[in-house]
């Protein structure tokens, strides 16, 4: 997984889900590619990890607002909400 994919389509959900939608679909593509029941397969365990951080994101009010605006650029760090660097 080179590239990042939207984690909106990594989830499997439209862009306004409420956040009941987003845990549901979470757990859905959660179960569908752990590790434990995918043995051995390493991409199935890269996709669960980007469920995972695709999740985090979206149940969190802050980060989606930012990403919602600003793709993975304004969750990769260094510009702050206003274009300072958070210190």
């Amino acid at each position: 997984m080179s590239e990042k994919r939207c984690y909106y389509e990594t989830l499997g959900v439209a862009r306004d889900a409420s956040l009941d939608e987003i845990r549901r679909a979470y757990k859905r593509e959660a179960l569908k590619h752990h590790p434990d029941r995918n043995p051995g397969s390493c991409e199935a365990e890269a996709t669960f990890k980007y469920v995972n951080e695709a999740y985090q994101v979206l149940s969190d009010e802050e980060k989606r607002s930012i990403y919602d605006r600003f793709g993975h650029a304004g969750l990769d760090g260094g510009a702050g909400p206003g274009g300072i660097a958070d210190v």
